[in-house]
């Protein structure tokens, strides 16, 4: 994959709220989605130019079963996006704004400058001009 997608989902007022962004190299799906063979209640849209692989639900389950190499890599990975997905919902319920904005500069430090504010700002759960004043008080210090 090239280019940059994020995973978001739009709440009962339309807002959107980002779950999730990935770039080169990496891998993103709606694992309910995928499995349940149902549509998703996320979306995944790109936010720059990309190109993506994609592969069909037989398809996987025949490369798990076939391959085993693609069952224990394919469980690494969603393992790993599992553990991101738990430290996310940590910081969501336990960290303030300016220390979810740096677990997102950690985390995300090659999209910090390909993303517009209002994508970061969604993901970290706060408004842009938050996340202005956040990263001019950094700037400052």
């Amino acid at each position: 994959m090239t280019g940059c997608l994020k995973m978001y989902a739009v709440d009962a007022s339309g807002k959107e709220h980002n779950l999730q962004f990935v770039a080169e190299n990496d891998w993103i799906t709606d694992l309910a989605s995928f499995y349940a063979e149902k549509p998703g209640q996320v979306y995944i849209e790109a936010v720059e130019p990309t190109t993506v692989l994609q592969i069909k639900h037989d398809d996987l389950l025949y490369l798990y079963t076939n391959y085993h190499k693609f069952d224990r890599n394919f469980r690494i990975i969603i393992e790993q996006k599992y553990i991101e997905l738990q430290q996310r919902v940590l910081m969501n319920i336990s960290a303030t704004a300016e220390e979810r904005y740096l677990y997102f500069m950690e985390q995300y430090p090659h999209l910090a400058n390909r993303l517009p504010n209002t994508q970061i700002a969604s993901y970290i759960g706060i408004t842009p001009e938050f996340l202005s004043k956040i990263r001019k008080e950094r700037s400052l210090s």
